[in-house]
């Protein structure tokens, strides 16, 4: 006999709380600069407790061809891969809309004297 999921009251088989999770959670993409100025996409806002973090890390390294880990509640990508995130995940079943894509602040490019 199966179990039955204490928050939908369904079989974990036809389980749907990850599927509502993922509509509902509003997920930031950035990029930040790094040692020796290497760039890492940062995705926060995925709730741990709703959604395997370690799983969707795993997808998101394998479909945008990078490596990566997640700490802290945040997946960190290595590389500029803001556009193809917002992709996969919307692939995956999260709500564009609530995709937030943040541009990063380009530095000015003034020599020093």
């Amino acid at each position: 006999m199966s179990k039955i999921c204490d928050v939908c009251g369904l079989p974990e088989e036809l389980c749907v709380c990850e599927e509502i999770a993922r509509e509902v959670q509003t997920v930031k993409v950035f990029t930040v600069r790094r040692r020796f100025g290497k760039l890492m996409t940062i995705i926060e806002g995925i709730d741990e407790h709703d959604i395997d973090i370690k799983e969707l890390t795993k997808t998101l390294k394998n479909k945008c061809a990078c490596g990566g880990t997640s700490k802290n509640g945040q997946i960190e990508l290595q590389g500029d891969h803001k556009v193809k995130v917002k992709e996969v995940l919307s692939d995956m079943g999260f709500s564009s809309d609530t995709i937030e894509i943040r541009e990063n602040k380009k530095r000015d490019n003034k020599k020093r004297r």
